[in-house]
């Protein structure tokens, strides 16, 4: 049996998704899609902050929801706090989306950010690039984003720095499946 499932690396400005098929008795995860839910600011000078933070965060949803309604369940890497206001204002709108995703029936399962680079990598402290490199060699058929040279993306150019988040949802799904939350409903899956 196979059930289409979402991972997700919130964020306020590069919300990373990675869309696919979970077979229960394999395991196996056919990704179909990566993509990248972008925030942005309204400009201008009537526009006061806190009207651009509120277009941001229905934008997020916006980009967000379809997919995650889609999906039988969504691994998302839940963010821990911050060290800014920036960051909070951040933090705050991105448990906000998360909070209406739960509120609308979509089951979430968290986890920790350090269980999600060692699922993909099998290091707790993977970097960046080992968690992209990582996600391309498991997944080398998906349209990674790349830099682009007049027009036309490289062939084997690098990919661009936001290939970490697609890299991250990815890795969302595999640390998700191992969870008891997601044990337990597969044994649900398995009754219907």
């Amino acid at each position: 049996m196979k059930i289409p499932v979402l991972g997700m690396d919130p964020s306020y400005r590069n919300w990373g998704l990675a869309k696919g098929m979970l077979d229960l008795d394999s395991g196996v995860l056919d990704l179909l899609q990566i993509s990248i839910v972008k925030g942005e600011d309204l400009e201008g000078k009537q526009i006061r902050k806190n009207s651009s933070d509120v277009h941001l965060a229905t934008e997020l949803c916006r980009g967000v929801f379809p997919l995650a309604q889609w999906a039988s369940v969504v691994f998302v890497e839940v963010p821990v706090g911050s060290q800014s206001a920036y960051g909070m204002k951040s933090y705050g709108i991105v448990c906000g989306v998360l909070g209406a995703m739960r509120l609308q029936g979509i089951e979430i399962i968290q986890v920790d950010a350090l269980d999600v680079k060692e699922s993909l990598t099998g290091k707790r402290n993977a970097t960046k690039a080992q968690m992209i490199e990582a996600a391309v060699t498991e997944y080398p058929h998906v349209d990674w984003p790349r830099q682009e040279k007049n027009g036309a993306k490289f062939k084997k150019g690098d990919l661009k720095n936001e290939s970490e988040h697609c890299a991250d949802a990815i890795a969302a799904i595999h640390a998700g499946v191992r969870t008891p939350a997601f044990q337990t409903l597969m044994r649900l899956f398995a009754k219907v």
